[in-house]
């Protein structure tokens, strides 16, 4: 296994014309503030990942916000903050010693190239699942590992030996 560094080279400065903030959102307005800044003519980022979820008895894949509460802005040299404050959605601008801190560009970007490549998971290595279709409906099996983005290896006891197989996430579902 290859393991790369991937720090960004980022020192805390003074604004600078390429500067990202971030930006807190009132609970669960996350994506009602991007819109609205983006209506305003705002630059923003908000990186999503994509997380398993039961819905209607069924797995399904939905885009979340991959820092729950918070979006990056990017506010030019010489932009007028005070809208932001009255802007729905939006709770404040994160500040340090009553000055916003800015995040530097190649973070957003690494973040942004990185977003929406991959599922969380909602089941760990050695979960106990049940498998709801195919064959095998009923079975209860444990979970090993995402086999790719849509599919599953699983460990069933099948005629006294244990065998590894490979479904599709939508079929199963936790005990």
């Amino acid at each position: 296994m290859h393991i790369t560094d991937t720090t960004v080279p980022c020192e805390p400065s003074l604004p600078k014309s390429d500067d990202w903030y971030l930006v807190q959102c009132k609970p669960r307005q996350d994506e009602r503030a991007e819109e609205n800044l983006q209506r305003q003519g705002y630059e923003c980022s908000r990186p999503v990942c994509r997380r398993e979820k039961l819905l209607r008895g069924q797995m399904s894949c939905v885009k979340e916000s991959l820092f729950p509460g918070y979006l990056f802005i990017h506010m030019p040299e010489g932009a007028n903050w005070a809208p932001l404050r009255s802007t729905r959605g939006v709770a404040r601008i994160v500040a340090f010693g009553g000055r916003p801190l800015a995040v530097c560009e190649e973070l957003i970007l690494q973040l942004q190239s990185r977003a929406d490549t991959h599922i969380i998971s909602k089941f760990n290595a050695g979960d106990k699942v049940s498998i709801v279709d195919h064959g095998f409906a009923g079975i209860e099996s444990i979970f090993m590992s995402m086999d790719g983005e849509e599919r599953v290896i699983l460990l069933i006891n099948l005629m006294n030996r244990q065998q590894k197989i490979s479904l599709p996430i939508t079929s199963i579902a936790t005990l």
